[in-house]
């Protein structure tokens, strides 16, 4: 996991998110947002920093994490994962090894919780696509902090995890995201 620095890593991401929404679109589940989420990625002047989980030099997965945003949910400070889009037909093993980070992250950084939101167009107990996602996400550690209104105003539900230090995480996940917060123990 690291911060996305260069132009070349920046156009990766910005095609990622182009590809999940592709993905998405064909499924019929992608929600329309009135930012363009992939100029996010490709803007070197963002104020928000994204990071992205990388194998062998491939794009995994990218995100903006934030410390203690101001989401009108939640209380207390917290991780926030934002923008998190994986790259299709991977997602149950990326989205394991997020977990695992974010968790492991948000110990190091002092803070006791890591919360993300997932797109619902639905009621996220109906429908049998939204179900299995919120049920793999549980399964995963996540908690669901109930639905409303996102950032965007797109409906979301919500979604929080516990802090953990994970001392080995290191043999299976390295982090150079350091530079975007200020870590103990790094």
């Amino acid at each position: 996991m690291r911060t996305v620095h260069t132009d070349a890593e920046r156009a990766e991401a910005s095609a990622l998110v182009q590809e999940r929404q592709r993905w998405l679109d064909l499924r019929g589940l992608r929600l329309t947002s009135p930012t363009d989420v992939p100029a996010l990625f490709r803007n070197p002047q963002t104020t928000r920093p994204a990071a992205g989980l990388f194998e062998d030099g491939k794009l995994l997965a990218c995100m903006i994490p934030e410390r203690n945003p101001s989401l009108g949910w939640g209380e207390g400070p917290c991780l926030y994962l934002d923008c998190l889009h994986t790259l299709p037909d991977h997602p149950d093993d990326i989205t394991r090894l997020i977990t695992l980070w974010a968790s492991d992250f948000a110990a190091r950084l002092g803070l006791p919780l890591v919360r993300t939101e997932t797109p619902a167009r639905h009621p996220f107990n109906s429908g049998p696509t939204a179900a299995a996602l919120l049920r793999r996400l549980t399964d995963m550690g996540w908690d669901v902090r109930g639905s409303g209104t996102g950032r965007e105003g797109e409906r979301v539900a919500r979604l929080e995890l516990a802090a953990e230090n994970r001392p080995g995480l290191s043999a299976l996940i390295a982090c150079r995201v350091h530079e975007l917060f200020e870590v103990r123990g790094s």
